[in-house]
């Protein structure tokens, strides 16, 4: 389902209630398309777009891929640096 529907490839940064709503409706729409169209038994077995999630040496995933790290690290970096840094910030912490 997440391949069709692309929402689910990052975290639905909404409302619970608008993401239950959203949720529903893709099920529903993947639903009405896999009884449509019928689906690929070779489809269901893999996820596009999730390349970049991180393992631990247990196997469990790690929170974030090295993509959402990266960002994290590059803007931590910015507003640390005089170039980036905000006057008030630091009250804020």
């Amino acid at each position: 389902m997440s391949n069709k529907w692309r929402v689910f490839h990052r975290p639905i940064n909404l409302k619970p209630l608008f993401a239950t709503d959203i949720v529903k409706a893709c099920v529903v729409l993947h639903n009405f398309v896999r009884d449509r169209d019928g689906y690929e038994f070779e489809d269901t077995l893999t996820i596009t777009g999730m390349e970049d999630i991180v393992y631990n040496e247990d196997g469990r995933m790690l929170p974030g891929g090295q993509t959402a790290e990266n960002i994290r690290r590059r803007l931590a970096e910015f507003f640390l640096s005089p170039e980036g840094e905000l006057s008030w910030q630091m009250s804020k912490i």
